[in-house]
C-alpha cells in the first residue's frame, strides 16, 4: 500500500495530519481501499472519520430504502423526505460523504453481503461490517481470512448506549516505541468464529459484562430468525431463559449477565448519539493505526457504555 508519492494537493491537504503521522503513513492512507456495511449512526461516525483522514476510497454497501428508522442517529441522512425518497442508504450516504473530502473516492457496492463470493473481498485492505448476523459476520471473516493476502477486518455494533467493537487482523505486525528506540512487535488473532466460542468459565470474572450479553442476544436473533436488532422488551424473558441455559452449559453462575443490561439490549433500539461519536471515533483511530503500521492496535474487542462512561479492551482467546 505505499505505491507513490503524494501529491502537492493531498500534501497540503492533511499538512497538519502529516505533521501527527507522517507522509509514508498519510502515502499508505491514501492507497487504502475500505468496504464498509451497515451504515447506522456509529458506522456514519466511523465513515466520516476516515474520509477526513484521507484514505484512497471507501465502497459503502447497504440497500436499505431510506426510512424514518434509518437516520435515527445516522448525521449523513438529511431529515427531508424529498432528498431521499426511493434511495438507499448507501446512496445517500455516499453524497454526503463526498462532500466531506472530494479527494476520497467514495461508491457504493449492492447485493447481500453474506452472499458476496471471496474475490469480491479481494480489493479491499479494511471490511468493515456494521449491525450483521452472527452467521454474516463469520462468513465474511472466514472470507477474509481465504485470501492470500491480509485483510483487516472489523465488526461493530451499537444498542443504545452500549457498543462492541471486534478486530482480526490476523498476525500482524507493528512498530511501536519503547523508552529510546522503535520496536517491531507481533500480534496473533482469532476469527469471530474463534472468539465468541471461547467456554466462558476459564474467562476471567473481571471481563466486560457485554462480551456476555452479546452473544446472548446475537443467538436469539439466530435461533428467532431476527435480523439484528429486531428485538424488544416483550423477547425479555425468552432471551433471559436462554442466558440461563448458555450459563449452565458454561458452568457458569446465571449472576454473570445481569437481567438489567440484556434489558437494556433488547430494548435499545435507538442508538445514542454520543455513544456512536466515542465507538465510531475508536474504530476509526484502530484502522488509521492498522493502515499506518504505527501503534499498538487493540485485540481483540473494544466494549463501550455510556452508563459508566468506561471503554474496556478484552482480549479474547483460546
Amino acid at each position: 500500500m505505499d505505491g507513490e508519492e503524494l501529491t502537492e494537493q493531498e500534501t497540503a491537504l492533511y499538512d497538519r495530519q502529516i505533521r501527527v503521522w507522517g507522509a509514508g503513513a498519510q502515502r499508505r492512507l491514501s492507497k487504502c481501499h475500505v468496504l464498509v456495511s451497515g451504515i447506522k449512526g456509529t458506522v456514519a461516525e466511523f465513515c466520516k472519520n476516515i474520509v477526513l483522514a484521507g484514505v484512497g476510497s471507501v465502497t459503502l454497501l447497504d440497500d436499505r430504502l431510506v426510512t424514518e428508522e434509518a437516520f435515527n442517529a445516522n448525521f449523513l441522512i438529511l431529515p427531508d423526505e424529498n432528498a431521499y425518497a426511493g434511495k438507499t442508504v448507501a446512496e445517500i450516504c455516499c453524497d454526503s460523504l463526498k462532500e466531506f473530502n472530494p479527494m476520497v473516492h467514495v461508491s457504493i457496492e449492492k447485493g447481500d453481503l453474506s452472499t458476496l463470493g471471496v474475490d469480491f473481498f479481494e480489493k479491499f485492505d479494511v471490511v468493515v461490517i456494521g449491525y450483521s448476523s452472527r452467521a454474516t459476520k463469520k462468513a465474511v471473516n472466514e472470507k477474509c481470512r481465504k485470501l492470500t493476502k491480509r485483510v483487516a477486518f472489523y465488526t461493530v455494533d451499537c444498542r443504545g448506549s452500549c457498543g462492541e467493537i471486534f478486530v482480526d487482523l490476523q498476525n500482524y505486525k507493528y512498530t511501536k516505541k519503547k523508552l529510546d528506540e522503535t520496536v517491531e512487535c507481533e500480534l496473533t488473532f482469532p476469527s469471530f468464529e474463534e472468539a465468541v466460542s471461547v467456554p466462558w468459565k476459564p474467562i476471567p470474572r473481571r471481563t466486560a459484562k457485554l462480551y456476555f450479553a452479546k452473544r446472548v442476544i446475537e443467538l436469539f436473533e439466530e435461533t428467532e430468525g431476527r435480523k439484528p436488532g429486531e428485538c424488544s422488551l416483550s423477547d425479555l424473558p425468552r432471551v433471559l431463559k436462554l442466558k440461563n441455559e448458555l450459563c449452565e452449559g458454561n458452568s457458569v453462575s446465571e449472576n454473570l449477565i445481569p437481567d438489567s443490561l440484556l434489558e437494556r439490549l433488547v430494548s435499545g433500539k435507538t442508538e445514542f448519539p454520543p455513544a456512536c461519536a466515542i465507538i465510531g471515533g475508536i474504530l476509526g483511530q484502530e484502522v488509521i493505526k492498522v493502515i499506518s503500521g504505527k501503534g499498538e492496535p487493540l485485540k481483540n474487542f473494544f466494549y463501550f457504555d455510556a452508563e459508566d462512561g468506561k471503554g474496556v479492551i478484552e482480549d479474547i482467546s483460546h
